[in-house]
């Protein structure tokens, strides 16, 4: 069964490839995207772009009437972890306080399901271990507490109204679609693999190493990683689950269960374009924690998830690949 779906931020890196996700799966997809980081041209043909806000109640009350919509995908808001720290207010007003509004405008409008980005931030600086669902709560940066904030909305909304919720923390998100039709794409972005690639392809100088000093085995920062069609399609299974039992509301983390250091993941990009990418040790960020890495077993059990490009390798494959291209578009746009 396929129901009208909003995507929100659906012209963003992960927003797009969710979209492709759905529209490979025959949905009716909408995109709501201010465009303030998201590109037009990641829209495939036959989605309807609204470009706006998701704080424009009017947009939005239009969007939910015209297209019949019944579930929302929200993955507008910022996601810098150093910025959140250094600009704390943004973070608020763009993952909290918009949020809130989306979920105002979507009871008004009779939403039946909604899925929220969230993140692995939110578990604050746990320990070298894995993380459950059901860990401490307790974000380190205004970031993480932003997303927090706004799961912690979106329950009391789905208790008080007919609307059931699918909150997904995801981990370190990373590649390009297989078929290159998107990618992250923002310029000065600061995912590992991004910068990574862009610095073997000649766009940047090098690649900083923030902190050596964390207790992990080389000392700097562990993450695991997990490629974005991966978790595109973990959206798609979680909508289905959201219609099968509208009685149920998930929290899920979505995340390979590995980890890879800063370094193991520079080294693996080496191995993959074939020479060194010059790296440098700079001071540890604020707002960084020394390791996060996901037990999935939740969703594991609990939707048919089965990771399809789990191989680091590949993930870094993808993302050069896509980089490729992207100065392909860029010279076309001028």
């Amino acid at each position: 069964m396929t129901i009208p779906v909003l995507v929100t931020g659906g012209a963003g890196y992960i927003g797009s490839h969710a979209v492709l996700a759905l529209v490979d799966r025959g949905w009716d997809v909408s995109v709501i995207d201010n465009l303030s980081t998201g590109f037009e041209w990641a829209i495939p043909e036959g989605v309807t772009l609204y470009q706006g806000d998701i704080a424009d109640t009017g947009l939005l009350a239009r969007i939910f009437a015209d297209r019949g919509i019944q579930a929302i995908l929200h993955f507008a808001g910022s996601i810098i972890v150093p910025e959140s720290v250094e600009n704390p207010l943004k973070y608020y007003e763009n993952n909290t306080a918009k949020s809130r509004t989306l979920m105002e405008a979507a009871v008004h409008a009779g939403v039946k399901h909604f899925i929220f980005s969230s993140t692995a931030t939110v578990y604050g600086e746990p320990e070298c271990k894995p993380l459950t669902e059901d860990d401490p709560l307790v974000p380190v940066n205004p970031y993480g507490m932003s997303k927090l904030m706004t799961e912690r909305i979106l329950a009391d909304v789905s208790a008080a109204h007919p609307m059931n919720h699918c909150v997904l923390r995801y981990f370190n998100v990373a590649g390009a679609d297989p078929r290159a039709r998107s990618g992250q794409s923002t310029q000065g972005a600061t995912h590992l693999i991004k910068v990574a690639v862009e610095a073997a392809l000649g766009k940047r100088h090098g690649v900083a190493v923030f902190g050596d000093d964390y207790p992990t085995p080389d000392g700097t920062g562990m993450r695991d990683y997990i490629h974005v069609s991966d978790l595109a399609e973990a959206h798609v299974l979680a909508l289905e689950a959201l219609i099968d039992q509208p009685d149920r509301s998930l929290t899920m983390n979505v995340g390979y269960g590995r980890g890879f250091s800063v370094l193991e993941v520079l080294d693996a990009v080496d191995a993959v374009v074939g020479q060194p990418v010059p790296r440098r040790m700079e001071p540890r960020r604020a707002g960084d924690v020394p390791s996060l890495v996901s037990d999935n077993s939740r969703i594991m059990a609990t939707v048919p998830w089965q990771p399809k490009h789990a191989d680091l390798a590949e993930i870094i494959g993808h993302a050069l690949a896509w980089e490729k291209k992207l100065t392909g578009i860029r010279a076309a746009e001028g």
